[in-house]
């Protein structure tokens, strides 16, 4: 969340259900080591230094919107900037273009950045609201109208930006990091970030670190001399793992369907076209 690719100006420092509400009311988440169709690289090799990094503006771009596809049904990824619901998970609004939660912690880093930026803008009001339920589900001090002053922020390129940035600090950098650390290609990369953005990677069993080190049970990345495909292939298997164990995640077609069909295909550069399904939904890049 450095270096944003989005097009949206830098500065200093939809109101129907979604897809999030749909698998909400359907079902109702580094280790020891730190943690794609190439034109030069084998499936059964590394794809690394062949392929761009995630991190690259175009392939940045892709990954907004398979994340896009799965999180809103939707490839437009810029227009889940006002985002907002409480979709029944347990963790409170999820908002914004990576699901900020104001259960979990990252709304609240969210708009605290967006006060510190723009002080006295529409939402920092509800800085002591937000303090006060994180770590739960609770909507005391935000009803009834943070909603609504969330869409209102959302028309502020500050606000967008902060967006970004949060974006690239908690989700994005640290999952292209252990990427490159681990030596995957641009779809290695990928899932991981797409692991982080749904589990977060804090020190419970299903976080984005514990998934890495279940699949280091059974198979070693590139750096330690795996094969890259027997390496995600571990990687994905745990993953879906770590989504069976929450009703709210347990179709596991945004793997099943989208990753391990790009997988399967040996583009593990994550060249275009692209064409995957997620929860039974067509979507198409290129």
């Amino acid at each position: 969340m450095t270096i944003p690719s989005d097009g949206t100006p830098e500065p200093v420092r939809p109101l129907t259900p979604t897809r999030r509400t749909l698998l909400a009311l359907v079902g109702a988440s580094l280790a020891a080591a730190p943690l794609l169709r190439p034109a030069t690289a084998s499936a059964s090799g590394t794809a690394a230094a062949a392929c761009a990094p995630l991190d690259d503006p175009a392939k940045k771009e892709i990954a907004m919107k398979l994340v896009s596809s799965a999180e809103n049904s939707s490839l437009d990824w810029k227009a889940q900037y006002r985002y907002i619901e409480d979709i029944g998970d347990g963790r409170g609004y999820t908002a914004g273009i990576i699901g900020f939660c104001s259960g979990t912690g990252d709304m609240l880093d969210l708009v605290q950045l967006y006060a510190d930026r723009k002080p006295g803008n529409v939402l920092a009001k509800y800085l002591p609201a937000l303090r006060r339920v994180n770590g739960s589900d609770s909507h005391s001090g935000l009803d009834p109208d943070f909603p609504r002053d969330w869409r209102t922020a959302a028309q502020d390129t500050v606000f967008q930006q902060a967006q970004n940035d949060e974006r690239d600090r908690v989700y994005f950098n640290p999952a292209v990091q252990q990427g490159k650390t681990d030596r995957v290609g641009t779809l290695g990369q990928f899932a991981y970030y797409d692991a982080i953005v749904m589990h977060g990677d804090g020190g419970d069993p299903t976080s984005f670190r514990n998934i890495r080190a279940r699949a280091l049970r059974s198979a070693k990345p590139p750096a330690q001399g795996g094969a890259e495909a027997t390496w995600l292939n571990a990687f994905l298997d745990a993953r879906v793992w770590a989504m069976r164990q929450e009703e709210a995640h347990s179709d596991t077609s945004r793997v099943d369907t989208a990753q391990r069909v790009f997988l399967r295909d040996g583009n593990l550069c994550l060249d275009t076209p692209l064409a995957w399904k997620v929860y039974g939904d067509s979507f198409r890049i290129g």
